[in-house]
């Protein structure tokens, strides 16, 4: 019974090829929507996952300063060296302290400039933030502990000033004072807030210090915490330790912030899961509109082919057998509504993705969510006018023109 209620249902709608497809339309669009809203949303939250990873793994960063909100601190006195070698020294769930500063600076070359981000640092601030050389090499220690005039350049730095030459053994001019590139850094992107990662330049910190900055002062510390200790534990000892240096009393407010970027990761894929969820469900009232078409058009249907019915009912078909037909005829509808909104949005998708940069995440749970809820949507909405359609008197059928 069910295959030949199938066979009647692909040969109406064969049919009525034209009007078939305008039905199955709000189908298309729904299913299609929705799929390519979720693999979108997926791909981005993988992207903004990858790019927190990016900046180190177990990372915690420590700024001075409170905040204030609306990406504000408060005014603090910055931080000395000491302290990062402090943090290494007590707290043993660390794994490596990058002690840093920091400041804006124009690179020079030939008739070349480029306005930039000058960073104070020692290698340990590599591993820290999971940076590699390309070309080149670290600084020395004998780099570091003279305070030598070289440096290592960002991607983007190296484009602006260079193009497509090999700057390696190259001068360029930072300020007032003139360094020798020695190191050629790894293309790592835009970071999850917007800002490209590689336009920087490091120096060692004893040279950015004396010739550069002229004080003393660190900026920033970034702590890598070992593996399989909690990064909450090393977080609470680094407050405790920092409130001990910088001798702030109980009670008293901390001058300085602990930043954990597994929060941040947390917080960010957070919300854009919860986009993806509100941008699906959008798109899935498509989905309920294409339903009421399939309705309206099974009702026209139902009044078109009342003459048939009545006929079927009075050789003896039974009230469910003429049911299945118009539910079956309303899923085939929605079904190959399904089928066409998928493959319109795997194409969708891929196409979103590289316009958009983000990575092409395929979701088979939400492909098939999506044709089973279309599937579903013909049995809702087709029910109505197939019971409408059971239930006609077979005499007043006959007798309709």
């Amino acid at each position: 019974m069910l295959w030949n209620a199938l066979l009647l249902a692909l040969r109406e709608i064969r049919r009525n090829v034209l009007r078939s497809v305008l039905t199955t339309l709000g189908i298309v669009i729904g299913v299609a929507a929705v799929i390519t809203m979720v693999t979108i949303g997926g791909g981005a939250t993988a992207q903004v996952t990858q790019q927190i990873a990016s900046l180190g793994t177990n990372l915690l960063i420590i700024r001075p300063g409170q905040r204030l909100g609306m990406g504000q601190r408060g005014i603090a006195p910055p931080f000395k060296l000491e302290d990062a070698v402090a943090i290494a020294r007590e707290i043993p769930s660390i794994a490596a302290v990058a002690p840093s500063a920091s400041q804006s600076a124009t690179a020079i070359t030939g008739n070349a400039n480029w306005s930039t981000a000058a960073y104070g640092v020692d290698n340990r601030y590599l591993a820290v933030r999971n940076l590699t050389i390309q070309e080149g090499r670290p600084f020395s220690d004998g780099d570091l502990r003279a305070g030598r005039a070289v440096c290592i350049l960002g991607a983007t730095v190296r484009k602006e000033l260079f193009g497509t030459q090999n700057p390696l053994g190259s001068n360029i001019r930072l300020g007032k004072i003139s360094c020798q590139v020695i190191g050629l850094l790894e293309a790592k992107g835009q970071s999850t807030m917007g800002r490209d990662q590689d336009d920087i330049i490091l120096l060692p910190l004893r040279t950015f210090q004396r010739r550069i900055a002229g004080n003393q002062e660190i900026s920033l510390i970034q702590v890598s915490v070992r593996e399989g200790i909690a990064t909450e534990k090393a977080q609470a000892d680094l407050e405790q330790l920092m409130r001990e240096r910088r001798r702030i009393g109980p009670g008293e407010d901390d001058d300085f912030q602990v930043r954990d970027m597994k929060e941040v990761a947390q917080m960010l894929t957070g919300t854009t899961r919860i986009l993806t969820s509100l941008l699906g469900a959008v798109a899935a009232v498509s989905l309920l509109v294409g339903g009421i078409g399939i309705m309206n058009i099974m009702l026209v249907s139902v009044t078109e082919r009342t003459r048939e019915i009545g006929i079927r009912l009075a050789i003896g078909a039974l009230e469910r057998e003429v049911l299945l037909q118009f539910l079956v005829e309303a899923v085939v509808l929605s079904s190959f509504g399904g089928v066409a909104g998928i493959l319109l949005a795997m194409v969708a998708s891929l196409g979103m993705s590289r316009l958009l940069e983000v990575p092409f995440i395929l979701n088979p749970g939400i492909i098939v969510l999506a044709f089973f809820f279309s599937a579903a949507v013909g049995v809702i909405f087709g029910f109505f006018p197939a019971r409408k359609a059971a239930r006609l008197d077979p005499i007043e059928a006959l007798r309709h023109e």
